[in-house]
């Protein structure tokens, strides 16, 4: 049997994801939600769009007209997901997806492992996050993505 070496060096954690900044301002909120509804709006999208701080604590939620209920809790899950994980919810669906021993993601009562959610980045640090929920987690993604890009994130 051949023995495969671990490896002797170790990336710090710093290298592996983004440090935690302070928190994003109620203003950087506000431009990211309104240019996620925008986004949303334009292909006539029913979404709730959530932003949290590093925290994962709300800052600002945006539930459009005919938006499914549900969604309002689930775009904050997803929000609190990307900000205290400090990567894409997206992640998580993917590593579900192939299967395996990444099913142990289905244990964990603090993580919601659908497309939507996405740190906010200032600076490389999480300074927040965004969750979209509604529609599908591509759309949801998309609709996140385009918050993110009013701040230049």
């Amino acid at each position: 049997m051949t023995k495969i070496a671990p490896s002797t060096a170790k990336a710090p954690i710093a290298a592996l994801t983004p440090l935690y900044g302070p928190p994003i301002t109620f203003d950087e909120a506000a431009l990211v939600a309104d240019a996620a509804r925008a986004e949303a709006e334009r292909h006539g999208w029913p979404m709730v769009i959530a932003v949290t701080d590093s925290g994962g604590h709300l800052v600002l939620l945006c539930r459009l007209d005919q938006a499914q209920h549900g969604s309002v809790l689930v775009a904050q899950q997803k929000a609190k997901t990307a900000a205290d994980f400090r990567r894409p919810t997206g992640a998580f669906e993917s590593a579900l997806a192939d299967g395996g021993l990444h099913l142990r993601l289905l244990g964990m009562t603090n993580l919601t492992p659908l497309e939507g959610g996405l740190p906010i980045l200032r600076d490389g640090r999480v300074i927040g996050a965004i969750g979209v929920s509604g529609m599908q987690s591509t759309q949801d993604a998309q609709v996140a993505a385009a918050g993110l890009a009013a701040l230049g994130a």
